[in-house]
C-alpha cells in the first residue's frame, strides 16, 4: 500500500473503466481525469475512499460512454473490444477472466450507458445497490430493475464459456496449429460448424465488414490468411484472461480470441484495427 488510495485502488479502477467502455485507452483518459477530481477533493471528509473513487470513475466513464455512441454507430463494419495482453494468473480469477473476455464486452456492448455500469458493477464487483445507485445516479429501487434487466440481456446473449482452462489451452493449441498449416480440412475440425468470425479493421486494416458463419467460410477466411503471408508466424499470447493468437500481416499485429465449447471452437474474434492492438506488450494491470 502507498498510502494514497488512487495508487493503490489503480487497477481495480481501470478494470472498472476498461469493462465498461471496451477501450484501454478511453479508460485511461477517464482515470486520469478522477485522478484530477481526487486531487482536489477534501480526503479528510471521505469515509470509503475506494467506493468514492468507483463512483467517481463510473460517472465519467458514463459520460464518456454517451460521449463514444454516435462515433460508434458510424464505425466501418463491426466493432470489437480493445484486447489486452493480460498475465496468466487473471485466468486463476474465473469471474475476473470471464467478465474481460472479448466474447463479454462484445456483449456488454450491446447494453444502454447506464444499463453497462449497472451490470458491471453488480455482477463483476459485487458493489451494493446503495452505491451503485449514487454511481449512476438513480435511486436504489431503480437500479435493481435496471440490473434486473441487464442480466437477462447478457444471459440471452452471452456465449457458452464453461470451460476448464486446460481444455480452452488445448483447443486453442488445435487452432493454433490449423491455422500455421492453412489447411482447410484442419481447420474445419477445431471448429464448431455453426462457428462465427467477427473481424474489425475499423476501415483501415482488411478485415469482414459483417460476421461470417459455418466452418467452411470461416476456415476459407483463415486459409487464405496463411497463403498472404508466408511463413505465417504465430504466437500463444494471454488476451483478455484467456488464451489467445497473435500473428503479423504486412508488419502488423493481428490478434485473435476464441469461444471454445465441447471441445471446439464456436466463434473467432479477429482484431486488425491498428489503433486497438498497442496494448500486446505490456500486460494489463486487471484487478477487483
Amino acid at each position: 500500500m502507498t498510502g494514497d488510495p488512487f495508487v493503490d485502488h489503480r487497477g481495480l479502477l481501470f478494470t472498472v473503466a476498461y469493462e465498461m467502455l471496451g477501450s484501454a485507452a478511453d479508460a485511461e483518459d477517464v482515470l486520469q481525469e478522477a485522478w484530477l477530481r481526487w486531487a482536489d477533493v477534501d480526503r479528510a471528509r471521505v469515509r470509503d475512499p475506494r467506493a468514492y473513487l468507483v463512483r467517481v470513475v463510473t460517472r465519467q466513464a458514463l459520460n464518456r460512454l454517451r460521449a463514444l455512441s454516435r462515433s460508434r454507430e458510424e464505425y466501418v463494419g463491426e466493432w470489437l473490444p480493445e484486447p489486452l495482453l493480460t498475465s496468466p494468473d487473471v485466468a486463476e480469477d474465473v469471474e475476473l477472466a470471464e467478465s474481460v473476455s472479448i466474447a463479454m464486452l462484445t456483449v456488454l456492448e450491446t447494453l444502454g450507458p447506464t444499463e453497462r455500469a449497472v451490470f458491471v458493477l453488480r455482477e463483476v464487483f459485487e458493489m451494493p445497490y446503495g452505491e451503485i445507485a449514487e454511481a449512476v445516479g438513480k435511486s436504489a429501487a431503480t437500479v435493481r430493475q435496471i440490473g434486473r434487466r441487464a442480466r437477462t440481456h447478457v444471459a440471452a446473449r452471452r456465449p457458452r464459456m464453461r470451460v476448464s482452462g486446460a481444455e480452452q489451452r488445448a483447443v486453442v493449441e488445435r487452432f493454433l496449429a490449423a491455422l500455421r498449416t492453412g489447411r482447410l480440412q484442419e481447420l474445419m475440425e477445431v471448429m464448431a460448424p455453426d462457428v462465427v468470425l467477427i473481424a474489425d479493421g475499423g476501415g483501415v486494416a482488411t478485415a469482414a465488414l459483417a460476421p461470417l458463419h459455418g466452418a467452411a467460410l470461416v476456415a476459407g477466411v483463415l486459409a487464405r490468411a496463411n497463403q498472404a503471408v508466408d511463413p505465417l508466424t504465430t504466437t500463444t499470447v494471454w488476451l483478455n484472461g484467456a488464451p489467445a493468437v497473435r500473428f503479423e500481416v504486412d508488419g502488423e499485429p493481428t490478434a485473435v480470441s476464441v469461444v471454445v465449447d465441447g471441445g471446439q471452437v464456436t466463434r473467432v474474434y479477429l482484431m486488425r484495427n491498428p489503433r486497438k492492438l498497442t496494448r500486446l506488450d505490456q500486460p494489463a494491470p486487471l484487478a477487483r
